[in-house]
């Protein structure tokens, strides 16, 4: 055996030896586009409308089933959310079985099964799948949709929605969508907390009658399973199912604008600005510019490699990244740029953008960018053809968008074919310039005004997409500072009423990340307090402060006050911050200007404490309460915005005090919301200097 190895090493070092050195230093040419052999699935009719695609692959024990219904876009109105749960409700149990049972018995099975509005999925072990997908098929067609099922789910949808009201990446979504399709479109009308509590159990079951369907649906099966098996499976399940017929809805193109607009929104917690250039484009699969199109975007900012990155962010590090995509399929999709950018440089960001898409649309690609573009389709889709479901994914691809038998079969020819000349021709038809829509969502004060003075039309939006008539005359509200804190004084109680609280204490609810706290705070002039966080009985966070010293306590970890936070707790000296503006000439403050909070004009205050910490408060119009406020903190290259929006007033003694708050800190790492709710609260109860000992 060791001759043997010792001749073949032997051989290898000859030939290797005998051959043309490697030239390390170029890359090597690529090589023609392979002739892909691509499995064509088992494809079944059924009488009842679904399409059944088979794709066997014995190489694990394993099968997998994907249920979707072809239906197109759905208009949900003035109900917008009720798909979304409709397809939870799916999950929540069936006729026949509670969802503990259910859930149970996808367990012992050690399967999945998940449903929701577009349709579904289960897999399991070979030996386990049959049980698995007539699980599945009970949950699509013989769904519980129980009262108590549906108040869970209406309450957390409505939670999620208001988590995302301070998210600056879930306004621009929703804004870009609206503002590109109309509020009206389906894709573009969105969910509002009215549209959520709108909806009932019997909008639910309407949903789901109208929407569930065999018709129209394409069931994918894959794994170890043979096709004459996997119908008599489906047969079994799904054989008597019948339903509505559906059809695909007619939509009326939108158009894009006539010259480019730029469209802002104002987020005064936004610690950077979403930025997306955007315009409706019609691509089918099946057009001739499909391939040359899906390269276009690559180059511009389709990955790392690409233009709008190594601009936005490898050059001038406005950004962590920019990208681009092109969307494509029967109905209008959408071209987008987008970015999240630092607020200060949204005005050059946005330049830069235009640049890009530009020069795409005027200047040839080089050939050498085009390779790279060509290999990374190249790659990825032959890596992709190792996944079976993929392969099955191709043949209802075809069917849905009218494709060429051989598309996939030929998809690298066509994708290699693409010229310089195309990327230009399609650039030019797709990527528009001078009739898109530029959108940005931030902190309106912190954008250079360079940017509304660009020389576009400036639009105004709130964060639900509607104009605001923004007046060309910039002069600050007719009022003082000092008159709009005397009015919220006013409003809560009055100076001397407000001077007798002496002592407080507070108990209230908190929730933040899914978990629920009791915190509990206790105050007592000049600047003494205590809070303690708690969950299950145990102490999550503690900070005391005793008028001269205190510490803050998180999970063990001390970290007593440094001078500057001690210094800023002894501005304070009353239990109404807005006292000590009105009593200590240190505070400066000023009317910035108008804002709208929660629909409603407030006037928006500069406050500078005595150790120069700058902050933001927001007093309703009309009844002059504090609606909100914002702090900002910049740690290294770090800044973390803490917007604190309080409501639900509630008279306490001589004294109103809100019993909501929701506190939305973002930072450049990220965003969290925290819910608190006043339980109880105490006007002057018996405290001491014993209470506030650190």
């Amino acid at each position: 055996m060791k001759k043997y190895l010792l001749i073949a090493l032997s051989l290898v070092f000859q030939y290797s030896q005998a051959q043309t050195p490697i030239d390390r230093t170029t890359v090597p040419p690529a090589g023609p586009a392979p002739v892909l052999t691509i499995k064509d699935p088992t494809i079944y009719k059924l009488p009842n409308g679904m399409t059944l695609l088979v794709v066997e692959d014995h190489r694990f024990p394993k099968v997998s089933a994907t249920f979707s219904i072809d239906r197109g876009p759905v208009t949900e109105g003035a109900k917008a959310g009720v798909m979304n749960l409709m397809g939870g409700m799916l999950n929540e149990g069936t006729q026949k079985m509670s969802k503990a049972d259910f859930d149970q018995a996808v367990d012992k099975l050690g399967a999945n099964v998940y449903l929701n509005a577009n349709g579904g999925s289960a897999s399991a072990l070979t030996r386990y799948f049959q049980p698995t997908f007539s699980l599945m098929g009970q949950a699509l067609r013989e769904p519980a949709f129980k009262q108590e099922s549906f108040d869970k789910l209406k309450t957390q949808a409505l939670t999620n929605f208001k988590s995302e009201a301070n998210s600056v990446q879930a306004v621009s979504s929703r804004v870009v969508k609206a503002l590109s399709y109309g509020k009206t479109h389906p894709e573009g009308e969105f969910e509002t907390e009215e549209s959520i509590q709108g909806v009932n159990l019997n909008d639910i079951k309407a949903a789901y009658h109208e929407n569930i369907s065999p018709s129209r649906s394409y069931l994918t099966i894959v794994g170890d399973i043979k096709p004459e098996q996997a119908k008599l499976f489906v047969n079994e399940v799904f054989g008597t199912w019948k339903g509505v017929k559906l059809t695909l809805p007619v939509l009326a193109d939108v158009n894009n604008p006539d010259k480019t607009e730029i469209d802002l929104v104002n987020m005064s917690n936004a610690v950077q600005s979403e930025i997306s250039v955007v315009n409706l484009i019609m691509l089918k699969q099946n057009n001739p510019d499909y391939f040359p199109a899906l390269l276009a975007n690559y180059i511009l900012g389709g990955g790392a490699e690409s233009r709008l990155f190594m601009n936005l962010r490898e050059k001038y590090g406005f950004t962590y990244g920019a990208y681009s995509s092109l969307g494509s399929g029967r109905f209008q999709s959408r071209f987008d740029a987008s970015a999240s950018v630092r607020n200060v440089k949204v005005d050059s960001a946005v330049t830069q953008f235009l640049a890009e898409i530009k020069r795409i649309r005027t200047e040839k690609v080089s050939d050498e960018e085009l390779k790279v573009a060509k290999a990374l389709y190249n790659g990825s889709f032959a890596l992709g053809l190792e996944d079976p479901a993929r392969t099955a994914k191709f043949a209802s691809n075809i069917l849905i968008n009218d494709l060429p038998a051989d598309f996939y079969k030929t998809y690298l020819q066509r994708v290699n074919a693409v010229t310089p000349e195309d990327i230009l021709r399609v650039s030019q038809k797709y990527m528009n310039y001078q009739n898109t829509r530029i959108v940005v969502v931030g902190n309106l004060s912190q954008i250079p005004d360079s940017l509304k003075k660009s020389g576009y039309l400036v639009k105004y939006f709130d964060t639900y997409a509607s104009a605001i008539a923004v007046s060309a005359d910039k002069s600050k509200p007719a009022i003082s500072a000092t008159d709009v804190i005397k009015k919220y004084l006013a409003a809560i109680g009055g100076v001397d009423k407000l001077k007798e609280i002496k002592t407080e204490e507070s108990t209230s609810n908190m929730t933040v990340s899914g978990m629920s706290l009791i915190v509990i705070q206790k105050k007592m002039i000049p600047n003494l307090e205590n809070t303690t966080m708690s969950m299950g009985g145990n102490t999550m966070l503690k900070t005391v402060f005793d008028g001269n010293r205190g510490y803050q306590e998180q999970m063990g970890n001390k970290k007593e006050f440094t001078p500057e936070e001690i210094a800023q707790k002894k501005s304070r000296t009353s239990l109404t911050e807005q006292l000590d503006y009105l009593q200590n000439p240190a505070f400066k403050l000023a009317v910035v200007g108008l804002q709208k909070i929660g629909g409603s004009d407030a006037y928006q205050l500069s406050i500078i404490d005595p150790t120069g910490k700058k902050s933001s408060e927001y007093y309703d119009v009309k009844s002059g309460l504090l609606v909100k406020s914002e702090t900002t903190v910049t740690t290294g290259a770090n800044t973390v915005n803490t917007s604190v929006e309080v409501g639900d007033y509630r008279k306490t003694g001589v004294y109103l005090i809100p019993y909501k708050q929701t506190i939305s800190i973002t930072s450049t790492a990220g965003s969290q919301t925290i819910e608190m709710t006043v339980k109880e609260a105490q006007l002057n109860p018996v405290l001491t200097s014993a209470d506030f000992k650190p």
